[in-house]
């Protein structure tokens, strides 16, 4: 499914420049054309930045190969979405520096606190499922599956087209902060879990940054690579520190810390640290908020600070 011609334009991509490397791996549903979608992230990251520290942007705006992302959306769904209907509410977040009380009114809505101990406990007794999830649950839940169970080579696919910058990466000692929205969490995870237990390699993400994860999740814990393992063996080894953002009334996130998931991983040395912190996520479309949208996390204050201070540090 990909070819050696692609895999060698890509080595050669990430190996032949030694600058940090952002590198972003987006969730579920189709993504706009690779380009289209990159310039946007790129965009809500350097405005955040832009507000955190100015001669920050300024480097990695002049630095185009510092940030990329992992398209793996269109080889799963066999199509783009058009960009065009999200092109204001893009340009929205990126002007507005913070949540307004609507915003924060919203995002803690009851409606929304309801919602998330439902799906806390039916995450407990799974049989619930069914009986709660509304149709956007039920199509992320078809698409979940169809990943776990590896249709046609599908998942195989999907972590390859991560392995391949993050070898290269390694190859030529670019420091890595890898980012990772939604259900990219998902797929970090199980690629750099059988990059380091199972393929041999030894890469090094110096900082894990997942958005909007559902990894606190029981039904997804179980369906991790390494889940039946045992010890270390049952982590991916080569993170640095990672960190997880979540936003407030993000129900992906229904579990939306996750240092006491994973503190074995910290008692066993495999992270340095596991941080988890809440945000705001003001992103509109079409009027409707909403928290768990990539490019409001990007655009997003705290994600921008960490950001910059990990360019700062690897610069």
């Amino acid at each position: 499914m990909f070819s050696h011609a692609v895999y060698a334009h890509n080595r050669a991509r990430y190996f032949m420049i030694e600058l940090p490397l952002i590198l972003y791996i987006p969730g579920l549903l189709p993504k706009p054309e690779p380009k289209a979608h990159r310039d946007a992230l790129f965009r809500c990251l350097l405005a955040g930045v832009k507000r955190h520290d100015k001669a920050v942007a300024l480097d990695i705006a002049s630095n185009l190969h510092c940030f990329d992302i992992v398209s793996w959306t269109f080889d799963f769904y066999g199509q783009h979405r058009d960009i065009v209907p999200d092109l204001e509410a893009i340009e929205t977040v990126i002007r507005q520096e913070a949540a307004t009380s609507t915003d924060i009114a919203e995002a803690g809505a009851f409606s929304r606190r309801l919602a998330r101990r439902v799906f806390t406990i039916a995450d407990v007794l799974p049989f619930l499922i069914p009986h709660v999830a509304n149709e956007k649950l039920e199509l992320h839940l078809r698409d979940l599956r169809r990943y776990q169970r590896n249709v046609n080579g599908i998942a195989d696919h999907a972590r390859q087209m991560l392995k391949i910058p993050l070898r290269a990466a390694a190859e030529s000692g670019r420091p890595v902060l890898l980012m990772a929205h939604s259900m990219g969490s998902v797929i970090a995870w199980d690629a750099l879990w059988q990059m380091s237990r199972r393929d041999g390699d030894e890469v090094r993400v110096d900082t894990l940054l997942t958005m909007g994860s559902p990894l606190g999740q029981r039904f997804v814990q179980r369906r991790l690579e390494g889940y039946k393992a045992r010890d270390e063996d049952r982590y991916p080894a080569g993170i640095d520190r990672w960190i997880n953002l979540s936003a407030v009334g993000d129900l992906t996130a229904v579990d939306p810390t996750l240092a006491d998931d994973f503190d074995a991983m910290l008692k066993l040395g495999l992270v340095t640290a596991i941080e988890d912190h809440s945000l705001l996520n003001y992103f509109r479309s079409d009027g409707v908020l909403n928290v768990h949208a990539e490019y409001g996390y990007l655009a997003n204050n705290i994600t921008s600070g960490i950001v910059a201070d990990w360019w700062k540090a690897n610069s």
